[in-house]
Order: structure tokens, then sequence, then C-alpha cells
């Protein structure tokens, strides 16, 4: 017995469950393509799969409504593979484990995939439910979503015939995104020499028990950065007590913001304990700092069985302790014209280690292109003073927010008949597949709506489950009311 057996609506959570049960990593969604595929053949829809991989899905209107504006329903195939560091788990293979914490619904030590296996789930269940009253329907289902919205860039711009569409992307029941930001990625190559450590113990540090989440959704709420704040930690504690690095990285995508991040370090024996009580102390200094955002913060210092490293030498390690210092993280500034809006923010999302070259990722965001490439011209800048070199491909565009759209008014006209209850509409600070649809698509009127989901992107994820059958229920008396 699943946790979700017999839970409403029903249709919904049978898809969700088959989904949870097939590996979706973005750049790995031919699985669940076909799973999608599979639905329409059975329900004798049309379909077309690009070479990208995206699916849509067709269907006439319902009887008498044939003839009514088309709809499309938008989601993502892929989710965010993260997981606890002590989780026995292969994303490439593995069904998701759920579990249910009262009214929530979550994963045994990964993310869930609610983040949007809800939105594929509710397409599927209403292309399924002949007992609905709605116009014709396309269901458009892209993939590589968290990496870049790369499906939605794709789309061949002959694709979508309608031009309302609802997006079913969004995270938070009753609030309703009507605006999105653009964002860039800038990847940094900061060329580094190595030479033999001339310490003769080797220790690797781990900063962990960060919360993590979404690099724009939750950017708002200054969590901490473990590469950040460990990269801090090393700047200062080099005044005190010599240090040479030999490794440091952490952090993966470049929209989570880092949990975790570690460092390869080489010293003098004899001061080995004098090194652990300066990051006892110093941990406890970040704790307070972060306290009440962060409170798990820990750090864990162990020995490592090798006496013979190549390290950074000083000048690179200099460098690449600056640099990341200099690095800007969280909000940099708020929307002058909506309230409590990040307006441009950029998240310090990666570092890998190589034998010749550390590796930066940091990832961009704004409402304001003008505000967004300035703060690119600035982190050119900061390399080029680190001597780094950058690429920076190309982003993907903001959604400017339209308080005429037919499509809004009708939204919040249905949620009033759902719950009796008036909803509430926002821009976010985070890319949205409405961007780029609404640039490929002219015309396309545009919402995003969703379920209550908390902490995507880490294995915090959760979604509300009594709010899945509100959302439900809403789109469901759109699509009526739209007909």
């Amino acid at each position: 017995m699943s946790v979700i057996d017999n839970v409403e609506p029903k249709l919904l959570w049978k898809h969700f469950d088959a989904l949870r049960q097939i590996p979706r990593p973005s750049g790995d969604e031919g699985a669940a393509a076909e799973y999608v595929i599979s639905v329409a053949k059975k329900l004798g829809c049309h379909y077309e799969k690009d070479t990208t991989g995206n699916v849509i899905i067709r269907t006439a209107g319902s009887p008498g409504h044939e003839n009514a504006k088309k709809i499309v329903l938008q989601s993502h195939l892929d989710m965010v593979c993260e997981k606890d560091s002590d989780k026995e788990f292969d994303f490439s293979s593995d069904a998701i484990q759920l579990m249910r914490d009262g009214d929530w619904l979550k994963a045994d030590g990964t993310t869930l995939g609610a983040d949007n296996g809800i939105g594929v789930a509710a397409t599927l269940a209403i292309f399924e439910d002949d007992s609905l009253v709605h116009g014709p329907l396309e269901g458009l289902f892209t993939v590589d979503e968290e990496r870049g919205l790369n499906g939605a860039m794709s789309v061949a711009s002959d694709w979508l015939t309608g031009r309302t569409m609802i997006n079913l992307d969004s995270e938070e029941i009753g609030v309703f995104s009507i605006g999105c930001a653009g964002g860039r990625d800038t990847n940094f190559t900061l060329p580094v020499t190595r030479v033999a450590a001339t310490g003769d113990r080797s220790l690797k540090i781990r900063l962990y028990g960060l919360r993590g989440g979404h690099s724009g959704i939750d950017i708002h709420e200054y969590r901490g950065n473990a590469l950040k704040i460990l990269n801090r930690l090393l700047y200062q504690v080099q005044q005190t007590i010599p240090i040479e690095i030999a490794c440091f990285l952490g952090g993966d995508k470049h929209n989570a913001i880092p949990r975790e991040a570690f460092a390869q370090i080489v010293i003098d024996s004899a001061r080995r304990d004098e090194l652990k009580a300066w990051f006892d102390k110093a941990i406890g200094d970040v704790q307070t700092e972060f306290n009440p955002i962060e409170q798990n913060i820990a750090i864990t210092i162990e020995d490592i069985d090798k006496t013979e490293h190549q390290v950074l030498a000083a000048e690179s390690q200099g460098k690449l302790l600056a640099l990341i210092f200099a690095l800007p993280h969280g909000p940099l500034a708020m929307s002058r014209t909506i309230e409590n809006l990040v307006e441009t923010s950029n998240n310090v999302a990666a570092v890998k280690c190589e034998q010749d070259a550390i590796k930066i990722l940091t990832s961009s965001r704004s409402s304001n292109m003008k505000a967004l490439q300035a703060t690119l011209d600035k982190l050119v800048s900061i390399a080029g003073l680190a001597g780094a070199t950058v690429e920076q491909p190309n982003g993907y565009p903001g959604w400017m927010p339209n308080l005429d759209s037919e499509v809004l008014k009708v939204a919040l006209d249905a949620y009033k008949k759902v719950t009796n209850k008036e909803a509430k509409y926002e821009a976010i600070h985070a890319g949205l597949e409405c961007g780029l649809i609404g640039e490929k698509f002219p015309g396309m009127d545009m919402i995003s709506v969703g379920p209550t989901l908390k902490h995507p992107h880490s294995p915090d994820e959760r979604v509300h489950m009594g709010t899945v059958e509100v959302f439900y229920k809403h789109v469901i008396k759109m699509l009526e009311l739209l007909a």
C-alpha cells in the first residue's frame, strides 16, 4: 500500500505514484516522457515528441465545447536530484520513497519530485477524466527545466496553437505567479599551480547542516551558503595558522543554494589542536550570526591517512580564497515597484577542484534586464582581478506581468468559486518557463498556479496534500470557465 492510495484526487495521485517510480533527473527524462506517451496512447490522444525530448499531447474539447478557446497546460518532466549525504540512493534507478507527515507528503532523505511531478500528474489526470468540461487542450511537457529551462528554450515556434497557457509549476496555493525573473549563469575558470605540501598532517573539513533551497524562491531569507561560509573561515584562519589547501569544493546545481562544502588541507601536526580550537570558536560565531534562519550549522575536522600532497601554491591559494570571498551572494537589490520582491540576486552555486584549475559556477537573476547585465559585468570584473576567465552562456528572459490578463481574471474568479476565498497574485524571483514560452509565442496569455510546496530542490521538499486537491479543483474550474 502506498501512502497516497485512496487520497483525493485519485487520478492525480495515481499518476504521481507512477512518476515517483520513474527516474527523471534533468537530462534523462526519457522514461518519464514515454510514460506520458503511453497515457496519451491509452486515451487515444494525438501526441508528438521533439528531438530534445519535449512531449505534447492534444485532445478535443468536451461535448458542446469543441470550438472553445484552446488552452495549454504546461509542466516539466525533470526533477532536482538531491539527497542527504548519508542516504543510500541512486537517482538513475531507485524509486522515490514516500512518507507522510500529517497533511504533508515528503520523501525519505531525498527530494520528492513534487516540483513538478504534481503538475505533470494533474495534466494527465485532466486528460483522462472524461467527465470534465473544457475546450480543446494541449498538454506541454518540457524537459531539462531545472538546469536552465532548456526544454522550453528548444520548443519549436509552431508547436503550440493555443494562446492561453496555465503553467502548473507555482508553489503556494491561492497565490498565482504573473511574472518572473530572467537569469544567466557565469562559469569561472581560475588557473592554479600546485606544489608539494610542506606540512605533515592532512585534514578533511566538512561544513554541513545548512538548509540550502532554491536560489530564487528562497534567496530572500538570507540562508547560509556553505561555500561562502567555509571559504570565509579558511580565508580567516590562514591569517593565524598556516594552511595549505589541496582541494575545495561544494555545491552542484546552479539553482540550489549549497548546503555542504568540503576542504582538504595540510598543516603542521604541532598546530592541529590549535586549528581545531580555532574552528570550534569560529563555527560558534557563525551559528550565532545565522540564527534563527540556520539552526543546524556544523563542522567536522578529520585526519586523512596521507602525508604527501600536491597543494595549491601560495599565490593560487590566495587568489582562490579572495575570488570566492569577493563574489556576491544573496539579494543585491529589492524591487522598487513590487513590495518584498527581490529584484536582483546572485547565487554562488558550485566549486569544483581540478588539477590545474578551480571551476566556479554562479547564477544571477533579475526582473530588470539592465540590472542583470550590470551584475554579470560585475562578476566579469571580479574574475579579472583574480586572473580567472569567464563564460556566460545564454540565459533566459523574464516575464512581464499583465494586470489586464484574461486568464488572470478567470483564475481569480475560479478560485473564489472553489474556495470562497480571495486569491493573490505576484511576480516571483525565479525563472519560469513562461518567460521563454511567452517570448517564443507572442500574445500568449499566461498564469502559473500550484499547490503549497515547501523547500524544493532539497531533501526537505514536501507538498501539502490538502492543497493539491484545491489546486486540482481550481484548474478544473478555470478550464470550465474558459470553455
